[in-house]
């Protein structure tokens, strides 16, 4: 991670793979999110370090992501993590030019990648907003998913207000862990997801997971495996949070709907793709089915964004 400190803002160095406006435009997909708002070409992100409350006034040039501070200015310590979280929820240091060059030898990829050149994951480096976003999401669509997210943050979350304007964070594992099942179904959640997501938090709680406890592991596919051994955490899951929380570029949900409608368009097909057929794509992509996905998933906002 490169970044330069200025005191009273910092700047993250990007590559050259890198376009800001492109991954403004997949942040912008709902006007139900809470965790962040952008207003013109300025993304706001409320951030928690180390217990204080630091709102970011994130913005771009062509070779740097700029970060102010217009609450006041942090530490050094505190703004050396707020560049590392940054690079992580953009996945600065993945070098894409290998992910281009084969996009461009790709016919599904290579219009997408042509057209949304700059796209760059967005990552989640929370593993428990990763894991309750996931759960949020299994067997709904995706409008409803994001309502009961801003549910989830306005009654759980911790927030401030700046210019008449209020930021969120998302809810603590540890506030999460003190509320029962009944809670969360007043929210609309269903018992099971709300059993899940409770569960998690008070094992988050106990220290018996955490993110670092997974990056211990030998290799990508245990941390896959302790996932689902989470109950709530199946295959689609494990692979959401693998791609967002652990940044596996193998990581593929293929059992993703919005991966298949992406994929039925791209195609031209009257049906779905069938998981098999997916199988004989993803070969393909090898090292890189989750950037394959993501811009794929990205295709589906084209009338939105």
């Amino acid at each position: 991670m490169k970044y330069f400190d200025y005191e009273s803002y910092i700047e993250v160095w990007t590559p050259v793979e890198f376009d800001f406006s492109e991954c403004l435009k997949f942040l912008a997909r709902s006007d139900q999110e809470v965790l962040h708002k952008i207003d013109d070409d300025n993304l706001y992100k409320l951030l928690k370090i180390n217990e204080e409350s630091i709102l970011c006034k994130i913005s771009s040039n062509r070779t740097f992501i700029q970060v102010d501070f217009p609450l006041g200015t942090p530490t050094n310590s505190v703004r050396g993590k707020i560049a590392a979280y940054i690079c992580e929820w953009f996945d600065l240091e993945r070098d894409l030019s290998r992910f281009y060059e084969m996009a461009s030898n790709d016919k599904i990829l290579q219009p997408l990648a042509q057209k949304y050149y700059g796209l760059r994951m967005i990552c989640m480096p929370d593993l428990f907003e990763a894991l309750v976003w996931a759960i949020m999401g299994q067997q709904i669509n995706l409008t409803f998913a994001y309502t009961l997210k801003k549910r989830f943050v306005e009654h759980y979350g911790e927030c401030l207000t700046f210019e008449g304007e209020t930021y969120w964070l998302f809810p603590s594992f540890e506030r999460i862990a003190s509320v029962n099942v009944d809670d969360l179904r007043e929210l609309q959640f269903t018992g099971r997801k709300s059993e899940y997501i409770i569960d998690i938090a008070k094992r988050m709680a106990n220290g018996e997971l955490t993110k670092e406890m997974l990056l211990q592991k030998e290799n990508i596919h245990q941390v896959k495996k302790l996932l689902m051994g989470i109950r709530g955490v199946g295959a689609w899951t494990a692979d959401y949070v693998m791609m967002k929380s652990f940044y596996d570029p193998n990581g593929f949900p293929i059992a993703d709907v919005g991966l298949h409608n992406a994929l039925k368009t791209q195609l031209g097909l009257e049906r779905k793709p069938t998981i098999e057929e997916l199988k004989e794509i993803e070969i393909h992509w090898e090292g890189w089915q989750a950037y394959a996905t993501f811009y794929l998933w990205r295709s589906l906002y084209d009338d939105t964004v």
